[in-house]
């Protein structure tokens, strides 16, 4: 993967607070890349990369100002709510921060002109037209992309598609997802709420996802094409949980099937070929590998949140 490319680029991220963001913006900055970043949060760190920007994409001045004053090279556009819930009270929440941004983004990007954007999609998503979406997550992300490619084909603007698989990793995110639930419940000694664990699903380990995105925002003449960001391998819930228990050896047994399935969920797997010839990326980090340091982390974070509490309680 050449990366040299990126150098000194000017570049723009939104959701950088997010798990994905977060890592991108870290690596960024060490590529010697001018790294703009955007969140809700506001942030009060005073640090030379990224450069924060405090907005609400849902409004179009907001995204309007940030891009014409940035002028960006390349956008990675990762802001959203990522919920796979199929509750009605997801609708709207989803609507907006997923497909709403997503729409004022290439709307003020295509305005100014000049930056490419890399719009990162999920594995939820329907594959064709004969397909529905799952939920309202797999809708807000669907209907990007179709607006995505209605900008693509109409306005011309450079806008490469990433589908994300299931991606995990070390580092801080929400403990309502699947491998950061189990693995905090099983060194606590507490055994985790499980479906039946038949669900079969790609999984691809954090500092890969991130190459690939890099590697997708250097590589020339895939404007419009779809790039698979995942390991090309199907492992079940079951299995994976399976192996965090064999590598943190809980007291407790293993249990499955104590909350229901999900309807409608999407098995769908990487093709990793062609995204090797597209961008010159194959993922590196083995499932077993990339559960070991995911462990690690959750083990030691988990640590040190214990020392940090005794400290608070303890006077000085």
């Amino acid at each position: 993967m050449e990366t040299k490319n990126i150098s000194g680029k000017k570049i723009l991220i939104t959701g950088a607070s997010g798990y994905i963001g977060h890592h991108l913006c870290r690596k960024l900055c060490t590529m010697k890349s001018e790294v703009h970043a955007i969140s809700r949060t506001l942030h009060t760190i005073n640090e030379n990369c990224p450069r924060w920007w405090h907005g609400d994409l849902t409004d179009i001045a907001t995204v309007r100002n940030i891009l014409n004053t940035v002028k960006p090279d390349l956008v990675f556009h990762l802001s959203g709510l990522a919920s796979g819930g199929r509750d009605l009270e997801l609708i709207l929440p989803t609507f907006h921060s997923n497909l709403t941004t997503t729409v004022n983004l290439l709307t003020a990007a295509t305005e100014i002109g000049g930056c490419r954007i890399i719009l990162a999609g999920s594995l939820e998503e329907p594959d064709s037209g004969d397909e529905l979406p799952s939920s309202p997550y797999a809708a807000s992300k669907w209907f990007s992309t179709i607006y995505g490619r209605m900008f693509y084909n109409l306005y011309k603007i450079p806008i490469v598609f990433l589908r994300v698989f299931m991606v995990y990793g070390p580092g801080k995110q929400n403990h309502r997802k699947l491998l950061p639930y189990v693995i905090t419940s099983l060194l606590k000694g507490q055994i985790p709420k499980l479906s039946s664990g038949e669900r079969q699903i790609d999984w691809i380990y954090i500092d890969d996802v991130i190459d690939g995105f890099i590697a997708a925002a250097v590589s020339p003449n895939i404007e419009g094409i779809t790039i698979d960001l995942g390991s090309g391998i199907l492992i079940s819930i079951k299995t994976l949980v399976e192996k965090i228990a064999d590598m943190i050896k809980p007291e407790g047994k293993i249990s499955f099937g104590t909350v229901p399935d999900r309807p409608m969920e999407q098995v769908r797997v990487a093709h990793i070929d062609e995204t090797s010839a597209r961008i010159d990326w194959k993922p590196v980090i083995s499932l077993e590998k990339g559960l070991g340091y995911t462990i690690t982390w959750f083990r030691e974070q988990m640590q040190k949140d214990e020392k940090d509490s005794l400290l608070l309680k303890c006077p000085s």
